[in-house]
This record gives C-alpha cells, structure tokens and sequence, in this order.
C-alpha cells in the first residue's frame, strides 16, 4: 500500500471510529452516517480494504437497528470485497459469518467463524459466532465448549449475552438474568452502540415475562426503549406485558407500532390473537393473512420465517400440511429444542400423537422452562390419554407463566379444569382444533 493510502486509511479508521462513538450516542443515525462515511472512503480509495470492512460493519448494524434484512446482503457484498482484497482480515471473514447466521445460514457461519479463528485465534467474537451457529443446530456441548473458549479470551456484552442464551436453554433463567444484567452493566460502561445495549435489556425483560414476572418485563423493556427509542423488540415485548396486565387499548397500540417499523411475523399473529381474544375477529382475520403473505414474501424470508409461519398455521388449524412440511424443513437446518417442540405441536395438529411425542422429547430434553412446551406436552399426553402427565405439564405451563399467551393460556386451563373430571381422551377432530 503506498504512503498516501495508509495515511487515508488511518484517518478513515479514526473517523470511522468517531461515527462508531456516535452510534452510541445518537442510535441509529451512527449507522447511516457511518455508511456515508465509508462510502466517501472508498470512492477516495477504492483499493482500502477497512473501508469496505468497515461499510459491512455499518450495513450488520442498519439491519439490526431497523430489521431489515435487506442490509445484511449489502453487509456481504461489501465484505466479500474487503476480502478480495486483503483475504486474511480476519475481522471481515468474522463479519462475514454474522451474516450467514443471521440468515440461517448455519453451516456457512460456522464455516466461516473458524476461517476467522484461524487467521487470528485471538478473535474471541469469531468464538461467539461459531457458538451461536452451533447451539441452533442442536450441538449444545460443542457450543458450551466454544463460549469457554470465548470467556476465556475477555467478557462483554456480547460474551455475557451469548452465555445468558445458553443457560436460558438449558433451564437456567436465573442464571441467564444474572448474566444479562452483567452485560448490560458492561455494555453501558463501554459505551457501545445503543442498540446492543437496547438487546440485552429486551431480552433480559423477556427472561423475566417468560417467569411471568410482568413488574421486571415491563422496567426492562421501558429501559430498552429508553436507550433505543422505537425499538421495535421492545415496542413488541411491552405490548406482551400490557396484553398480561389487561390494558388491550395500550398492547394494540404498542404492537402496531413495532409492526410500523418492522412487520416481523410473529409481531402480526401476535396483533390478531389480540384482536380475536378482544372480540375483533375481522381485524384478526387480516393480520392473520399478513402473516403468511409476510411468510411468502421472498426466498430469504421463507427461510427466516420457516418456524414462524409452522407455528402460526398449527396454532390456527390454518393448512395443517403445510405446517407439517414447513416444521420437517425447519428440522433439516436447525436441530435446537424449538425446531423439535415445531414439529411436535404441528403432528399433534394433524393427529399424529405418537410422532408428536417423539418430538417432544426432544424439545424438552434441556430442561428448559417454557411455558409454551408444557402446554404442547400437556396436550399432547392428554390425547394420548395420559391424564396424570398432561396435568402435570400442564399445571408446569401456568405455574411458569400463567400469562405466556393471550388465547393459549386460556386454553390451558380449559383443558385443566377438564382433567379434573372423567372423560375421555380428545378425538382427533377436537385435537386439531386446539382443545
């Protein structure tokens, strides 16, 4: 590289850094502006690979500001020539793989994490995203071997975060709370960019509303809103505690709010449940309908969405087949608890309860405490005729969180009042209608 060209790169890194700063500051216009920035880098010098590093950089986090994984191809192509040209940036290669993760590319990411490892064994974030990509096919061992790895190389917010999932997963909310709470103490101290921050703190909000602790949700999710105003995770995650508290007027509010700013799937079907339990069943049946016509929309969103959209049709009795062969799809790239609890909710649908527990031993084999799982064990074991084992998971889903979902957890005190009297087990007709 000649003189001139290392001076423009250290001054674009010391501005880049600047916009970096900014992002913490003034949340998502640090994105744009370091977007601009590079850009204006490159047409300078088109041969600097930092620049178009640093422009994937700034694209990965425009995606998970606003949603919009259109960003994430921008993030590859402007990788993909940082690596053409300085092939051994071990911190592109690492970048490169958040992409393929966060398209569900699994195998790529993996791929690609360990080319970064290897390059620099230092890169302990490379570490992080070969964990991640490992723990959502199911290799749970392997990924608590390489978030050690990751620990042992220097903890953050993204260290402490990724340790907080694992735990959660594997049965531990209390641990992953405490984890949370630590990396959302590290990421403030280290002034990163807000939406990080604004993550950690949704999901330490969401660990507290799946033990239905509705009080620590709902501080945590206005805390995310308060680092990152309009963020849509937690515009949703308030909506969940306000439709728990019986304040629908505010929950429909706040969720077609998250849905302004990124109309995610699970967003939609949660604004139409809303709107079936609240006596609304025309406005229910057009959300409903979005949510598919979300679901369908492209080839990278029926990737994304595949799980969303198995679980949207089994849980309205909505193209019962489809669910089945979305939920064996979503089987063949992710192999985690909630690829195997898919599965086992859309064969119980269609009237498969041996296949359906099949499956859900799987889902359950962690330990982990989800009240959604109990409800699809319990319903599962009641058709089976395995009344003593459906109240048990049954009474489990309630007593974890006796708000988990504005229809279902009715439904499953319905079915427990049910089991306190004789009666048969459920056909197959009342199966499929969610009874």
């Amino acid at each position: 590289m000649r003189a001139p060209d290392v001076v423009l790169t250290l001054i674009g890194s010391v501005l880049l850094a600047i916009a970096t700063t900014g992002a913490a500051e003034a949340g998502p216009v640090g994105a744009d502006s370091a977007i601009r920035l590079s850009r204006h880098l490159i047409q300078r010098n088109p041969v600097d690979p930092y620049a178009y590093y640093r422009l994937g950089d700034a694209y990965i986090q425009k995606a998970r500001e606003t949603g919009d994984v259109a960003y994430f191809n921008l993030a590859e192509d402007a990788l993909k020539k940082s690596l053409a040209i300085a092939p051994r940036l071990s911190a592109a290669v690492r970048h490169l793989a958040f992409v393929h993760y966060s398209r569900h590319e699994f195998a790529e990411a993996a791929i690609e994490a360990t080319r970064a490892i290897e390059l620099d064994p230092a890169n302990r974030h490379a570490y992080g995203i070969l964990g991640d990509a490992q723990l959502e096919v199911g290799r749970y061992a392997e990924a608590e071997r390489t978030y050690g790895r990751m620990a042992e190389l220097g903890m953050d917010l993204y260290a402490w975060s990724r340790l907080a999932g694992l735990k959660s997963i594997t049965g531990d909310p209390e641990g992953a709370i405490a984890d949370l709470q630590q990396a959302i103490a590290d990421g403030q101290a280290a002034r990163i960019p807000r939406e990080s921050i604004a993550w950690a703190q949704w999901q330490l909000a969401t660990e507290c509303f799946n033990l239905g602790r509705l009080g620590a949700a709902e501080v945590g999710y206005e805390a995310a809103l308060l680092t990152y105003p309009r963020y849509h995770r937690a515009l949703a995650g308030l909506g969940q505690v306000r439709v728990a508290q019986g304040r629908y007027p505010e929950a429909i509010a706040l969720y077609e709010q998250a849905i302004g700013v990124i109309p995610q799937p699970d967003y939609v079907a949660a604004l139409g449940d809303l709107f079936q339990a609240t006596g609304r069943p025309g406005d229910a049946l057009r959300q409903y309908a979005l949510v598919e016509y979300i679901g369908r929309l492209s080839a990278l969103n029926r990737l994304l969405y595949n799980r969303e959209l198995a679980y949207f049709y089994a849980d309205h009795d909505l193209k019962l087949g489809d669910a089945l062969e979305l939920a064996e799809r979503e089987l063949d790239v992710r192999r985690d608890v909630y690829a195997y609890d898919v599965l086992a909710w859309a064969h119980y649908k269609r009237g498969n309860p041996e296949a359906a527990r099949e499956a859900m031993v799987a889902a359950l084999r962690l330990g982990t405490r989800d009240a959604r799982l109990f409800l699809h064990a319990g319903l599962i074991e009641r058709r089976l005729g395995n009344r003593e084992a459906a109240r048990e998971y049954l009474e489990r889903a309630l007593a974890t969180n006796p708000h988990f979902h504005v229809l279902q957890a009715d439904l499953a005190r319905r079915v427990l009042t049910e089991l306190g009297e004789p009666s048969a087990p459920l056909s197959t007709q009342e199966a499929r209608h969610g009874q």
